[in-house]
């Protein structure tokens, strides 16, 4: 592989070697202090949900005077957004990475868990845990590379299409759920006649089925019980839809694409052994600087490389993680992508602008 490490082959095995050896100390270690965050975090987000939810038609009272409604509505619409956010990023997501089935709680189990969103988690689960972190930014097989619709890096062929992203990269990110839960259908294949209607169906009715729950709770049943509110209830429901939608393109988006991501060919990875994945795993990920709080609310995906290493490690450990793999990074003389969610997601807006233009135009990247 041409990758930007200047080591031995026998250096990267031993590399991967001393990988290994923290995932095991970590993965053994699993045990009553993990559980309890786990179920403490559970509590807690089911609150904030239930809370928004009060608070938003508690501030019903305050019609017809909006200066006081406007204020606290908007503070349940941001419990609500915030509830959504963690159910979504560090519950479901790494619930549905298999990072918690080691508990043996059937009620938090990946197999069965499915999110607050649009998009099926067994369709997520294949686009992402299998595709995705198998064939992390390998051109032509991780469709996470631009999600299909978007040209991040010069290598990508250049198409009169990429000239929307200033645009297209805001509508996805107040839309991004519906995005995320379009990717696996791959409609690029479907409209180029290399997948079927016929084979696409049962995908359909499938997201279907789970758009038109969602749409119930949150689009018809909560907003009934308001009433003649009914209006009122709706538009909170969205933002906080939209809220946690932005967020978690935020976040994805600066894992993935900032300055300094490295995109392989499949040539490069034939016959990659573990410890060389490991290296491409770290080449393909960037971590976000942050407090305690902040990696909670991203969840953790702060530290997407130590996910990208170990996406069945429960999340809670990437912190205490990440210092130990970043030394060992720097001893090994591997780059270790990390920086402020300013740098990070300027970096990455710049990015698609830049390569909204034909390759002749930009710097190769």
């Amino acid at each position: 592989m041409s990758f930007p490490v200047h080591l031995s082959d026998a250096a990267i095995e031993d590399f991967g070697r001393e990988l290994d050896a923290i995932r095991d100390e970590v993965m053994d270690s699993r045990g009553d202090r993990d559980r309890r965050y786990l179920l403490r975090l559970i509590r807690i987000q089911r609150g904030l949900a239930l809370g928004g939810r009060l608070v938003i038609f508690g501030s019903l009272a305050f019609l017809p005077e909006w200066l006081w409604f406007l204020p606290v509505v908007a503070l349940g619409t941001l419990l609500l957004a915030v509830a959504k956010i963690l159910e979504n990023m560090e519950i479901g997501h790494n619930v549905m990475h298999a990072q918690w089935d080691w508990m043996r709680d059937p009620d938090i189990q990946s197999g069965t868990w499915e999110w607050d969103s649009v998009c099926p988690s067994d369709q997520w689960k294949h686009s992402h845990n299998v595709v995705h972190h198998t064939w992390t930014n390998v051109l032509g097989k991780d469709r996470d590379v631009g999600y299909g619709m978007l040209r991040v890096t010069a290598q990508q062929r250049w198409h009169p299409f990429y000239l929307l992203q200033p645009v297209s990269t805001v509508v996805m990110a107040l839309l991004f759920e519906w995005f995320i839960a379009l990717h696996d259908l791959e409609i690029n294949r479907l409209l180029a006649g290399k997948r079927t209607l016929a084979e696409t169906y049962p995908m359909l009715r499938r997201i279907g089925q789970k758009v038109a729950h969602q749409t119930l709770k949150d689009y018809v049943l909560w907003p009934l019980l308001a009433g003649p509110f009914f209006l009122h209830v709706l538009a909170a429901n969205a933002v906080a839809n939209v809220v946690r939608n932005v967020w978690a393109y935020v976040i994805i988006f600066c894992g993935h694409f900032p300055e300094g991501v490295h995109y392989f060919s499949e040539e490069e990875v034939a016959d990659e052994t573990r410890a060389r994945w490991y290296v491409r795993q770290l080449l393909g990920s960037c971590n976000i600087d942050g407090g305690r709080l902040f990696h909670v609310f991203s969840g953790n995906l702060s530290h997407q490389i130590e996910h990208h290493l170990f996406p069945d490690m429960p999340s809670n450990r990437y912190p205490e993680v990440a210092p130990r793999v970043r030394a060992l990074c720097a001893r090994y003389e591997i780059p270790y992508n990390t920086n402020s969610l300013r740098r990070q997601f300027g970096t990455t807006t710049w990015k698609l602008y830049r390569f909204a233009l034909p390759v002749s135009v930009v710097a190769p990247a």
